[in-house]
Formats: structure tokens, sequence, C-alpha cells
């Protein structure tokens, strides 16, 4: 019986994060094999979807950063976004075709009156051209076949939704902070049928993404200079591109995704023992407990001096690992 061999992973092991300022036109899995191709990274992935229309913050985690994804996509996101009054398209963005028009514009007194309708935890309807899944297809390919998609509503979260700026009749621009999953296409076109016109998204910019802001951000040619360039006639498309990887300084420490998360510090021992998968009795930690942590399931982010360890959850008081680091 031969003996069986793990195939090494391609790339090189890298950790951490790179935030990317994402030019409109490429989608969020475009940057990522950008950038990780630039990296030779062995694994990478984005925390959180942007549509091929925006720009602005696009999170990459690579590694070990992976595991942590999920969290920053929980958390609050920040958007600014320009509506267009008076058409409506078939993706709710500039993207689409239009699909019904209207004279009516509304006023800004207007526009202030319907936003409270939004704000809080509401119910929204998802564009059609969407990543869900409808009887096991994404709603976007059954709407690109011409067939017809229902979506129901779900439940959203809208902290913030405020008029910014008035260009002119047929424009507004908004800022809106916002939970997981909250569509600004969306908002966009609800907020124009409650004014009494019609509307879609011209302009859209990602501001935040969790505790990461536009000062982490980093434009795409500063880490892959050519990566809108095509290869010249002639070439070997299959054969990779002489290149010197990007600097491993532009990546910030993985545990930077959490930061808005308690830190709940530890020993080297107790470290080991979460790391045996082993629940620790939050009497240990007594003291040391964050003001801000949750002992009724809340998570901590648990730090054994300046090591991150993982993710552990507080639950009958005790330590519970969730998602810790190797």
């Amino acid at each position: 019986m031969p003996r069986q061999f793990r195939k090494k992973p391609k790339g090189r092991p890298i950790d951490g994060w790179l935030i990317i300022d994402k030019p409109t036109g490429l989608g969020s899995t475009d940057v990522v094999n950008i950038v990780k191709r630039a990296y030779d990274a062995q694994k990478a992935g984005h925390g959180g979807t942007l549509d091929p229309l925006a720009t602005g913050l696009l999170p990459v985690a690579f590694g070990a950063a992976t595991k942590t994804v999920p969290y920053v996509m929980d958390g609050a996101k920040t958007y600014r976004f320009t509506l267009r009054f008076g058409e409506a398209r078939d993706t709710d963005d500039a993207d689409g075709q239009v699909i019904e028009t209207t004279d009516a514009r509304p006023t800004d007194d207007a526009i202030r009156a319907a936003l409270p309708a939004f704000i809080g935890d509401i119910m929204q309807v998802p564009p059609i051209f969407s990543a869900i899944k409808v009887a096991g297809e994404r709603a976007y390919d059954l709407a690109r076949d011409g067939q017809v998609v229902v979506l129901e509503a779900r439940p959203a979260r809208v902290d913030r939704y405020e008029l910014v700026e008035r260009p002119d009749a047929d424009h507004a621009i908004f800022e809106v902070e916002s939970g997981k999953g909250v569509y600004m296409r969306s908002l966009a076109r609800d907020l124009a049928k409650a004014c009494g016109s019609l509307g879609h998204i011209a302009v859209l910019r990602r501001l935040s993404v969790g505790p990461f802001k536009e000062a982490h951000a980093v434009p795409l040619e500063v880490v892959a200079p050519d990566w809108n360039k095509p290869q010249r006639d002639g070439l070997d498309k299959s054969a990779p591109r002489e290149h010197t990887p990007p600097s491993l300084e532009l990546l910030l420490p993985l545990a930077t995704a959490l930061d808005d998360i308690p830190a709940l510090a530890c020993t080297e021992a107790e470290a080991a023992r979460l790391m045996h998968g082993q629940a620790l009795s939050l009497v240990e930690f007594m003291g040391r407990v964050p003001d801000a942590a949750d002992p009724n399931g809340g998570l901590v982010r648990v730090m054994a001096g300046q090591r991150f360890v993982g993710l552990c959850r507080l639950e009958d008081a005790m330590v519970y690992p969730e998602r810790l680091m190797a």
C-alpha cells in the first residue's frame, strides 16, 4: 500500500489583514484573487462583499485571519451613497437596465420625513440581483436568465440613515450605519418609493467595516500596480509574471479585526488549557474580566501578553473556547 502524502499548499504562509480601497468595476472575489496572487499567499478571503459598482473598504484576510472573517462581517458598517431619483433599474443601481421612470422629485423635507421608517429594526426585501439562494440557485443567476424572482422580506438593522447633501433635484447623498446583511440598494429603492418617486444607487462607497476605517485602506494599485493592464499579445498567459511581492508591512495583525471585542488577559498556562479545548471557570479570571464583557453569552478576545490566543465565549460562569489560533 503506497504511503499517502499530503499535497503541499501553494504559495507563502501569510497571516494578517489587508484593507483594500476597492476600485469600481471589480467584484470582491476579483480583488481577493489579485492581492492573493500579488503576495503569492496560500490562503485568502474577504470580510464582506461589495458590489462591482461600489468603491471603498474591502478587508482581505490572509491565512489564520480567515478564521476571524465571520466576526468582521458581523460588525457595523458605514456607507455613503448617491440616490438618483426618477429611474427604477432592475439591479437597483446604475449598472442595471431602466425598468420604470417618473417625473416626481421629492423635496428635502419629504425625504427627511420618510427616513425614520428605515431606521432601527426593519424588514427589507433584498434586490433580485443578489447572491441570496432561491431553490438552490442564486437570485442573480435566475434574474439574468429572465426568470421572475420573488424574495421575502428579511430582518435588517439600520442605526443611522441621514441625508447629508442634495446636489440637485435628481440626486441626494446619504450616509448609513448598519449591521450585517443590509442592502444599500434596497434602502435607496425603498426610500425613493416612500417619497412618491423611483430611484436607484448611482454611486456607493463603504467607509468602514467593524474596526477598519478609511485610514487603514490601501489602494489596489499599491499592492498590484499592473492589475488592470492587459497582457501583451504573444505572451504565455499561463506563465506567472515576474514581480516583487508587496511589503508585508501593509498587513495589519489578525487580532486587529477584533479590536471592538473586549480583551481578557490570560496566563500561558491558561492559554494552553484553552488550546486543548478545556473550558475554564470564570472564577479564575476574577479581577481580569473587562467591564464591557457580557457574562451571558458574550465574546472575549483572549490575550496572553501581546499574543492573540483566540476568541472565547462567557456563559454559565465558564470561559468556553470558540475560535482559537494555532
